[in-house]
C-alpha cells in the first residue's frame, strides 16, 4: 500500500510502540480481564487519541488514515488495546468533532483527543442492537434539560469513559428517526456504570453497561435535532466500521506472522512446517485475504479522509476483513496444532478476539444488508 512519509512514520511510530510496551502484557490482560491504563496513558503521550484532530484542539494534526493504521498495528499484536482506541476514537470522539457545535467541540474535543479523558458511545441495548427502534432509552425535555432514563449494553470503555455520546427515544411515533443523540459526562448524577461483561475475546478491553437514571442533560448537549439526530448516529456507524475493519485486520496480520515463524520453526516428518505443501497453501490464502482486506480498508479511509460517500466501502471492508480475520486466525491455530490451542502461544487468543469483529459495528448480516441496499438504490 502506498502510504505518505507522515503516514509511514505514524505507522512504524505505533509499530514499535505496540512491539515493546504492548505485546508484553497482552497476554496478561486477556487472561485476568485487566483495562491497561497505563498504556492508554503512554497512547495519550504519543498523540494517539486524537490522530486526526487538529492541534488547535489538542489533537495530533494527522489525517484518519494514520489514524486507521494505529488501529491495525495496535491489533496487530493486541487486539483489545486496538478497539479501546476505535471506540474512543471513532464511537465517542468523531461524532462531536463531525456534528457536534463549535461550543461542543470546544468544550469536550480537547480532552477527548489529548486523552484526558476517554470516549465512549452507547447505542446497544437488550432490545435494541441491529435494531435501533428498539431503543428503550428515553429522553423527555425538561426546560432547559432533557431527562434520560435507560440502560445501554456491552459499551466499550464504559467503565473509564469521561464523556459519552448516548441515544435515546425521543418521539416514538416516528420509529428509528424518532431518535436523538447527547452527549453526557460521567460526572452527571444518575449516570453510571453497571455490570462488567465477561467476554470470550478482546478481555483486555472494558465493556459494561451504562446505566441512566434521571439523568439531566443540559438542552445545548443534544448533538444535533431531531431530524439529524438518527443520521448523526448512523454516519458515526459508517466510520466506526472502517475502524472495525482495521482492528480486523491487524488481527488477522498478528496470526500471519505467529503462524509463519512458528512455521520456519517446527519440524514434522523431517522437515520444517512450512516445506510441507498444505502448510504453504494454508499461509498464501491467508496473506492473500489480508491483502485484499487491507486495499478494502485502505480505500475506504482514503474515501472518508477526502470526505466522499463511504458507507457502502466502510461496510465492505468491515464485512471482508472481519470474516478473513477469523479465517486466518482459524488457520494459525491449526498451524500450531496443538500449540494452537494452548494458551502458551497467542493465536488462540487472536481466534477469540477476531470473532468480534463479525458482531460489532453490526453483524455481516447487517454490512451485507448495507451493501446490497447500496446496489439495488445505484450507487455502486
Amino acid at each position: 500500500m502506498e502510504l505518505t512519509e507522515e503516514q509511514t512514520m505514524v505507522r512504524d511510530m505505533v509499530r514499535e510502540f505496540a512491539l515493546k510496551e504492548v505485546e508484553p502484557i497482552a497476554a496478561e490482560i486477556d487472561e485476568i480481564q485487566r483495562f491497561p491504563e497505563e498504556t492508554v496513558k503512554r497512547m495519550a503521550e504519543l498523540g494517539l487519541m486524537g490522530i486526526p484532530i487538529p492541534e488547535e484542539y489538542e489533537g495530533a494534526g494527522g489525517d484518519y488514515v494514520s489514524y486507521i493504521l494505529a488501529v491495525e498495528e495496535l491489533s496487530r499484536v493486541c487486539g483489545s488495546t486496538g478497539i479501546t482506541l476505535a471506540a474512543h476514537y471513532s464511537l465517542g470522539l468523531s461524532p462531536i468533532w463531525y456534528f457536534g457545535t463549535e461550543g461542543q467541540k470546544r468544550k469536550y474535543v480537547p480532552d477527548l483527543a489529548s486523552g484526558r479523558k476517554i470516549g465512549t458511545f452507547g447505542l446497544t441495548e437488550p432490545n435494541a442492537g441491529s435494531d435501533a427502534a428498539g431503543t428503550q432509552t428515553t429522553a423527555v425535555r425538561d426546560g432547559d434539560h432533557w431527562i434520560i432514563n435507560g440502560a445501554k449494553q456491552f459499551i466499550t470503555n464504559a467503565n473509564y469513559t469521561g464523556t459519552c455520546v448516548i441515544t435515546a427515544m425521543i418521539d416514538r411515533s416516528k420509529g428509528a428517526r424518532g431518535i436523538g443523540s447527547f452527549i453526557l459526562e460521567k460526572s452527571m448524577p444518575g449516570f453510571r456504570a453497571g455490570k462488567k461483561e465477561d467476554k470470550l475475546g478482546l478481555r483486555g478491553s472494558n465493556t459494561a453497561e451504562l446505566i441512566m437514571e434521571d439523568v439531566r442533560v443540559p438542552a445545548e448537549n443534544q448533538l444535533g435535532n431531531l431530524e439529524s439526530g438518527f443520521k448523526y448516529f448512523m454516519k458515526t456507524l459508517d466510520s466506526g466500521r472502517i475502524s472495525i475493519g482495521a482492528l480486523a485486520l491487524g488481527i488477522a496480520q498478528g496470526a500471519l506472522d505467529k503462524a509463519l515463524a512458528y512455521a520456519q520453526e517446527r519440524k514434522q516428518f523431517g522437515k520444517f512446517l512450512y516445506k510441507h505443501q498444505q502448510i504453504q497453501f494454508m499461509l498464501a490464502d491467508m496473506a492473500t485475504e489480508i491483502q485484499a482486506a487491507r486495499h478494502l480498508v485502505y480505500h475506504a479511509a482514503r474515501l472518508k479522509q477526502r470526505k466522499e460517500p463511504h458507507s457502502m466501502e466502510g461496510a465492505m471492508g468491515k464485512l471482508y476483513a472481519s470474516e478473513a480475520a477469523y479465517r486466518a486466525t482459524k488457520n494459525a491455530v491449526q498451524i500450531l496444532g496443538a500449540n494452537g490451542y494452548s494458551r502458551e502461544y497467542p493465536v488462540e487468543r487472536y481466534m477469540r478476539d477476531a470473532k468480534l469483529c463479525e458482531i460489532g459495528e453490526g453483524t455481516s448480516e447487517i454490512q451485507r444488508m448495507v451493501i446490497a441496499r447500496r446496489l439495488i438504490g445505484g450507487n455502486m
